[in-house]
């Protein structure tokens, strides 16, 4: 009752408060312990360790893609069978999205460890970042694929029933794990980049345990089931899960190509520009949790009442939700911007690798309000069953525009060029997310009307 409550009669205001908070939070503790990593390797004011992490995040990045392809997509798909009276697939959607996940993501750290001899250096490692880059993708996405993509997946799924506060609280708890164990790992043990990867490997896998006793405590409040009885490739489940869940895949995708190809450029000048871009990512992914974490928070809040046929609720909760979004991320870009130079110098004592680090933030934070706005809108589409315009923006933002302006700036600009790609892309992407969204939310008030 008290789900029921949240979902259809509580204030707007509240009920997006009372889920997104906790999903921004946890993003937020994500982000800081990816932030942690560079921190403590940094501490070893070695800018080629540092280089040799950024390199080695694209393959990690790549697993919240599957994650996000069966999470996002189940949990659509779940928030709409619970908003129109159908429990029994819930049970089946959250079967496929968990044991399709582990499947996907076992395949994948296998199928990198075959084939990296070949793909780092195609990534942008050097003969002095080669072994370093591969001791931290070892226990990360060798080791790390499955519990890394199963916990994401079970915040999004436990976060679909109203329980925000659990899945926050549980990847909160993975996120101070890995910080308390970084040190102890990179300098007690003397492990440096290895330790920092060991960290995550391990909190990642306390993440699991956590979810999994949540999730057998309140079995007889929760629809989502993980037992392999309630898996099927029928009901039009598979189709539906993956096609939803596909723009986010599709944008981490994206993601890791554009990221490959950033570090392949900048590589080209020196190991402080690399560790630099590295630190400027890490820094302004603060900014972009936020926008993400705000959207991720309200996406079960849309589908479901979009489902249950009460449209209002749906738009006031867009509304204020991209309100609070776009808020934050302006206030983000600001602070990111004006003290870029201090932020940068936290993470290492080199002063090539902070002036590049602090003009690349400049450059970089400049389009988090549009971020913002934009996955607004793929979150509304994702919501509300709708499977090409988000694909669509989720290839232009990243890879489909970001890689040409990185290419073109790259010939015009040299280093900090490149860094300005981003937020081209961002504007375009933007503009075409209105352009794409206003018509779609035009036939939606037509049918409030009604």
């Amino acid at each position: 009752m008290d789900k029921k409550y949240l979902f259809e009669e509580s204030p707007v205001r509240k009920a997006v408060i009372t889920l997104a908070i906790p999903t921004v939070i946890s993003q937020l503790i994500t982000v800081i312990y990816n932030i942690a990593d560079t921190f403590f390797i940094g501490q070893l004011d070695d800018p080629v360790q540092v280089a040799a992490a950024t390199v080695a995040m694209p393959p990690f990045i790549f697993l919240t893609g599957i994650a996000n392809l069966f999470g996002i997509g189940g949990a659509s798909l779940i928030s709409r069978d619970l908003g129109g009276n159908h429990p029994e697939r819930a049970k089946n959607v959250s079967a496929f999205a968990v044991w399709g996940g582990i499947l996907t993501a076992f395949l994948y750290g296998m199928a990198f460890m075959v084939i990296r001899p070949v793909l780092l250096p195609l990534m942008g490692t050097t003969p002095e970042t080669y072994e370093l880059t591969y001791q931290y993708v070892f226990y990360t996405v060798t080791l790390g694929a499955v519990p890394t993509v199963l916990s994401t997946i079970l915040a999004h799924l436990v976060r679909t029933e109203g329980y925000a506060k659990q899945a926050s609280l549980g990847l909160t708890m993975g996120g101070i794990l890995n910080i308390i164990l970084d040190p102890l790992m990179i300098f007690g043990l003397h492990m440096q980049i290895q330790g920092a990867a060991l960290a995550t490997l391990l909190s990642n896998c306390a993440a699991c345990i956590y979810f999994l006793v949540l999730m057998r405590k309140n079995r007889k409040n929760l629809c989502i089931r993980i037992h392999p009885r309630d898996f099927t490739l029928k009901k039009q489940i598979p189709r539906e899960v993956l096609v939803v869940g596909l723009p986010s895949f599709v944008m981490t995708l994206m993601s890791f190509f554009s990221n490959v190809t950033l570090n392949q450029l900048v590589a080209g000048y020196s190991s402080e520009a690399v560790a630099g871009m590295g630190i400027a990512k890490k820094v302004d992914m603060g900014g972009f949790a936020v926008a993400q974490g705000m959207t991720q928070g309200v996406l079960a809040l849309i589908g479901y009442n979009y489902a249950a046929g009460n449209r209002e609720r749906m738009g006031k909760t867009i509304r204020i939700a991209l309100f609070y979004s776009a808020g934050l991320a302006l206030a983000g870009s600001v602070l990111l911007y004006l003290f870029a130079a201090p932020l940068s110098g936290i993470f290492i004592d080199n002063g090539e690798t902070i002036q590049y680090s602090q003009r690349f933030i400049r450059i970089l934070c400049l389009s988090l309000p549009l971020s913002s706005c934009i996955m607004m809108a793929v979150t509304v589409f994702q919501a509300t069953g709708k499977k090409l315009p988000p694909l669509i923006l989720s290839l232009c933002r990243k890879g489909g525009l970001d890689v040409p302006f990185m290419l073109l700036y790259h010939f015009l600009g040299g280093v900090y060029g490149i860094a300005w790609a981003t937020p081209t892309a961002d504007v375009l992407t933007a503009l075409l997310s209105a352009a794409l969204f206003f018509p779609y939310w035009k036939k939606l008030k037509k049918t409030m009307e009604s």
